[in-house]
């Protein structure tokens, strides 16, 4: 198979500081504290277990490098996104600390909510959220599955077949004309306005304690890769960014960890929506103006999130900037597999971190400045599995079911 070669835009971070402690600035939003508390919760939900992180030895021959893996989030609790530990834990979160206001003295788990414990207090709270998609299915799944009711806010680009996946976890929908960021102000504005629990993940406030709680969730999935590796290290990790969160928490744990040993961490977003990209060249957050419609649904956001922010200001090391035709393209390499690697479902945004690397690796002078070569253990980042079936099967020509089988 022949690989595409597509013109991607790149900045390296000039405020990366290998030398610069995690500090209690970064532990105030992300901590091993926290990742210890969102790993014996969410470990212990229905289902849990590690997603796959497959070797792609094809695609690493074809582009020159050691070693590739994808870590496979189109299989996480079976609503095929890594969103899946970051909304549903809010939620947890979010009505333990409803009880406790309450009055519930002793500690509640999620088990206890599951059985219904305390359910006449918990059916009154409503929790809220805008999204593209991912974000809401899994607040609104945790909130069916805690047994707190749910309002998901939706822009209005986002696809009928999302919305459906949303519904069906008995949320109730609200449509906002315009793009992501203005669904995410009216979620916020009207959650203030009813007193329901907003479960958003992206905040303008650095200290903002719900997207704090999410991105401390994603951190499960940067623990997971290193247990997988063992003893081998990852030279680098390609991770998609929307707002922010995965690629912050991704880099947060390696950081806190590994510290200067830590892997290269590569931020890949659409060239329509890169507030990442525009806020690591300008040294500050720095809004995308206009339209951020993208085929990569999902990182389809305007403003990086501030907690966010916190970390990528100092933890991440480059930005990639795709354009749009590199998406599609790696949602097809990846379903038909590069010289007998297998066969991977992943969706329009899911594939971004793959798309991302091909465009590095296919690239010289990008090659040479991220320090990709044969000695390369590259782990990508694959948030999302068909997210929405409508538009993975117009785009890769076949069901995903029939390419997962």
């Amino acid at each position: 198979m022949e690989l595409k070669r597509f013109v991607a835009r790149a900045v390296q971070n000039a405020h990366s500081d290998r030398s610069r402690p995690y500090g209690e600035c970064e532990r105030r939003v992300l901590s091993r504290e926290g990742f210890r508390k969102a790993h014996a919760e969410i470990s212990s939900w229905p289902g849990y277990e590690k997603t796959p992180l497959v070797e792609l030895t094809g695609l690493a021959r074809q582009l020159g490098v050691g070693e590739i893996f994808y870590k496979d989030e189109g299989q996480r609790l079976g609503l095929k996104s890594f969103k899946a530990i970051g909304g549903a834990y809010a939620v947890l979160a979010i009505l333990q600390e409803y009880l406790a206001a309450q009055g519930v003295i002793e500690h509640v788990t999620a088990a206890d909510l599951i059985a219904g414990k305390h359910r006449a207090l918990i059916e009154k709270v409503i929790v809220a959220a805008a999204t593209d998609g991912n974000h809401g299915r899994s607040v609104a799944w945790g909130a069916q599955m805690f047994g707190c009711q749910c309002i998901i806010y939706l822009h209005e680009h986002v696809s009928l077949a999302r919305e459906r996946e949303i519904a069906r976890f008995d949320a109730r929908i609200v449509r906002v004309k315009g793009h992501y960021d203005d669904s995410v102000q009216a979620c916020a504005a009207d959650s203030a306005a009813n007193g329901w629990h907003l479960a958003g993940d992206t905040s303008g406030e650095a200290d903002a304690h719900v997207p704090s709680l999410i991105m401390q969730g994603y951190t499960i999935i940067a623990d997971e890769i290193l247990a997988q590796l063992g003893a081998q290290r990852p030279t680098h990790v390609f991770v998609q960014a929307g707002v922010g969160g995965l690629a912050a928490a991704v880099a947060a744990h390696y950081w806190d960890l590994l510290g200067a040993e830590r892997p290269n961490i590569v931020v890949v977003e659409p060239q329509r929506a890169d507030c990442v990209f525009r806020s690591i060249a300008a040294g500050r957050p720095t809004p995308v103006p206009g339209d951020t419609n993208t085929v990569m649904a999902c990182l389809a956001a305007g403003e990086v999130s501030a907690p966010a922010w916190v970390i990528l200001q100092h933890a991440i090391d480059s930005v990639i900037a795709l354009p749009e035709e590199a998406a599609p393209e790696a949602m097809r390499v990846l379903a038909e597999g590069v010289a007998g690697d297998p066969a991977i479902v992943a969706g329009e945004s899911g594939c971004a971190a793959v798309a991302g690397l091909i465009a590095a690796a296919l690239d010289p002078q990008l090659r040479a400045a991220l320090g990709i070569g044969p000695q390369s253990r590259i782990v990508t980042i694959g948030s999302e599995g068909a997210t929405d079936e409508d538009a993975y099967q117009r785009i890769v020509g076949r069901a995903s079911e029939s390419v997962a089988a």
